[in-house]
C-alpha cells in the first residue's frame, strides 16, 4: 500500500508551509485510491484527488464538509456519522458497520468505536490489505482496549493535537478531546507496535520550528522504543509485507519521504496541481 497525507492540520485557525490543509490520507493499493476523511478545506478540491472511495471517521467539519457539494465517488461511515450527514448531497452512501472487516477496492477496513465527541461519535479503522495493517485515528480523547485493537498493526497514524498536554475532559459521562501523543504511545508500547506517525496537527507543532519538533517527537519515541514521526501534507509512505524463509509473516516493512527536504512538494500527480 501506498500511503500519502493530502493534509496533517487539525481544526485551528493557523496554518504552516508544512501543514496546509485539514488532515486526509489516500490510501492506494493496485488501482484504488481511497480518501480517509474529506474536511472543509477538500471542499471543491476532490476532482484533484479523484479518489474511488472516500471513508469517514466522524462528523466534525475538518473530517467531513468537503462533501457539501458531493462526491464523485461512493462515500462509507458508520450509521451513527450517516445520521449527522444526512443532509449532505451523497447519492452513493455505504454504511459501514462496527467492528466487522469491509473490503473497499481490495482493502479491508474495520471500524473501531473510541471517545472523541459526544454529539459527533468517532471511529478509529484497521485497514489492511497483502500483509500490511495500519491503524488510523487522527481524532482521539480514549482508545478502548487498545492492545486488542492494535494488536499485529505494523504502522499507528494518530491525532496530533497535543505532545504531553491532555486535552481530555468528561462530558456526560464521557471522555471528549484529544489525548496526547504521550499517552498514544503508551498504547502502542503495550501493544508492540513498531512506528507511529501523528497527523491532525494541533498549535503546538504547527507554530513550532518543523526541525526542533522533530528532534523533540524522535526522543519521545525512543523513550516508548517506537519509531515516531511528524506528518506534513505531501509526505508518503510505503507498506511492503516481509516474508520469512518458510513463508512465514514478519513485521511490514516500510519506507517513506517523511525526512525529505521536498516535504511540501511531495504529493502525487494527482494532487500536485494543488501546489502550484
Amino acid at each position: 500500500m501506498q500511503l500519502t497525507f493530502l493534509g496533517t492540520r487539525g481544526e485551528i485557525g493557523i496554518r504552516s508551509r508544512r501543514h496546509r490543509r485539514h488532515s486526509a490520507l489516500l490510501v492506494e493499493q493496485d488501482d484504488a485510491r481511497i480518501m480517509i476523511d474529506c474536511g472543509t478545506d477538500w471542499l471543491h478540491r476532490l476532482r484533484t484527488v479523484a479518489p474511488t472511495a472516500i471513508v469517514i471517521t466522524h462528523a466534525h467539519d475538518d473530517h467531513a464538509a468537503g462533501l457539501a457539494k458531493g462526491a464523485p465517488c461512493p462515500v462509507y461511515a458508520t450509521a451513527a456519522t450517516w445520521k449527522l450527514l444526512r443532509r449532505l448531497p451523497i447519492s452513493d452512501r455505504r454504511t459501514i458497520p462496527l467492528r466487522r472487516a469491509v473490503r473497499i477496492g481490495g482493502v479491508r477496513f474495520s471500524a473501531v468505536p473510541v471517545q472523541h465527541s459526544v454529539r459527533a461519535p468517532a471511529v478509529g479503522y484497521r485497514v489492511s490489505a497483502h500483509g500490511c495493517c495500519f491503524f488510523y485515528l487522527p481524532d482521539v480523547a480514549d482508545l478502548p482496549k487498545p492492545s486488542d485493537a492494535l494488536r499485529r498493526v505494523d504502522l499507528y497514524i494518530g491525532d496530533g493535537a497535543t505532545l504531553r498536554r491532555s486535552m481530555v475532559r468528561r462530558k456526560g459521562g464521557a471522555l471528549v478531546g484529544h489525548a496526547p501523543m504521550t499517552s498514544q504511545l503508551d498504547w502502542c508500547e503495550k501493544a508492540h507496535v513498531p512506528r507511529a506517525v501523528f497527523t491532525h496537527c494541533g498549535s503546538p507543532i504547527v507554530r513550532a520550528d518543523a526541525q526542533a519538533m522533530d528532534r523533540l517527537v524522535g526522543r519521545l519515541g525512543r523513550e516508548h522504543g517506537i519509531d515516531v514521526r511528524i506528518a506534513g501534507d505531501g509526505d508518503r509512505l510505503w507498506l511492503r509485507p516481509r516474508v520469512g524463509r518458510r513463508g512465514s509473516r514478519r513485521p511490514s516493512s516500510i519506507r517513506d519521504e517523511l525526512d525529505s527536504d521536498q516535504r511540501t512538494h511531495g504529493l502525487s500527480s494527482a494532487t500536485s496541481t494543488e501546489r502550484r
